[in-house]
């Protein structure tokens, strides 16, 4: 499994831990924003759609830069994109530590945390690792990879959420941007990988522009952004307002963390069990029974009243759903379209998600803020969980057949 490339830091083993290292503290660290909504609300007045504006505008650059950002590490690797998103990344925090109001938080923990985190996140990360290891073991290593995200979530949330108790927000931004400086020497492990080391010589050769012109003129790329469109609405909706809709109802400010630590303890089974299925199963078939699983869970979860335990039983079985969708979609887009261009097309597909994500965030703080209930948020998570449980089954998921290419 070796593979050669411009540094020291390419072997397959080495590439898979530092990358599953950098997912681990970028989405642990984002994945513990939503904790900040109460403290933020009653000490500056931000209310809780405006913040949920500001994880939006996260969420939405994220997904606008994120292309181009994919097509730069196609090109130059992801080492240094992943080690200037880690030094912007623990800027960012530190500017909404020093935030007095809407207008500061959204220009830090809003545009410049999205910005960043195209560098530190799934489309570059994973576009080095799916490079790295053999076709038949890429859906199990970008599982591990997307799995290093929950267990960031599930060992930085309760830690977030003491330090904000003990010491203050402000305080626990500041140390969480120490602890995103980490991510830089481990981008150091993530550059290097050639584009020799996973696909096949013999594939006719394809310029970037071709690659593009190829997605859009198939069905299954476009209905992919669709379901990867709603994964984002439902991932922001409930990360962002899941802690305060349990503190509405009465419980514990300390259950929303639990919950959220839940998520990412559960998901790191699940992350690893659906990418396990990408090399096992006919990979449109589990995203879509994962879909349509997602909208039983939401029903089974709002049938019932809301206590610490049914809250603990929710957490769990989203988190088991939550990000498996990540190895399966980004597996279907190499196995159609092969992995020389997978951190552009995938960064293409991502983009989508970050826009459902921008509205999941945003618009159930719109809902909470007119009618004092996230009910329609609900609801409309039902609806498009159906949705993309419809659109991924009539995918087209053979490999593309291609002549030689000028």
């Amino acid at each position: 499994m070796a593979v050669s490339g411009r540094s020291g830091f390419a072997h397959p083993y080495i590439v898979l831990a530092c990358g599953a290292g950098i997912v681990t503290l970028s989405m642990g660290i984002r994945q513990a924003f939503g904790l900040y909504m109460r403290p933020i609300e009653l000490e500056l007045g931000v209310s809780r759609e405006a913040f949920g504006l500001a994880i939006a505008v996260q969420t939405l650059m994220l997904g606008i830069a994120q292309p181009f950002i994919g097509a730069l590490a196609d090109k130059y690797g992801s080492g240094r994109l992943a080690m200037v998103g880690g030094l912007l990344y623990a800027l960012s925090l530190v500017l909404a530590g020093l935030a007095a109001g809407a207008v500061g938080i959204n220009l830090s923990l809003g545009f410049l945390t999205g910005l960043a985190m195209t560098g530190v996140t799934f489309v570059v990360i994973l576009g080095a690792v799916g490079r790295a290891v053999p076709a038949e073991k890429r859906g199990m290593a970008i599982g591990i990879t997307t799995a290093g995200g929950s267990f960031g979530q599930f060992l930085l949330v309760p830690i977030t959420q003491g330090l904000i108790s003990e010491f203050g927000w402000r305080e626990t931004l500041f140390i969480s941007a120490a602890i995103a400086l980490l991510m830089v020497p481990l981008a150091r492990g993530v550059a290097g990988v050639s584009e020799s080391s996973s696909f096949s010589k013999s594939q006719p050769q394809q310029s970037l522009r071709q690659a593009l012109s190829e997605a859009g003129q198939h069905s299954g790329f476009w209905l992919l952004n669709i379901g990867f469109f709603v994964c984002g609405f439902h991932v922001s909706f409930i990360a962002t307002h899941l802690p305060a809709f349990l503190s509405d109802q009465g419980l514990d400010p300390a259950i929303g963390a639990r919950a959220l630590a839940l998520i990412g303890l559960f998901n790191i089974l699940g992350s690893y069990v659906f990418g396990l299925s990408a090399d096992k199963l006919r990979k449109k078939y589990v995203l879509s029974a994962l879909y349509f699983a997602r909208g039983a869970v939401i029903v089974l979860f709002l049938a019932f009243p809301f206590t610490p335990l049914t809250a603990t039983l929710f957490a769990s079985a989203i988190g088991f759903l939550w990000l498996g969708t990540v190895p399966l979609t980004s597996g279907l887009v190499g196995q159609i379209f092969g992995v020389k261009y997978l951190a552009t097309l995938f960064g293409i597909v991502f983009m989508c998600h970050q826009i459902g994500g921008f509205l999941g965030a945003w618009l159930a703080g719109r809902f909470f803020s007119e009618t004092g209930s996230y009910d329609l948020a609900w609801q409309i998570s039902i609806a498009l969980a159906l949705v993309a449980g419809v659109v991924n089954l009539p995918i087209a998921d053979r490999p593309v057949a291609r002549t030689q290419m000028a």
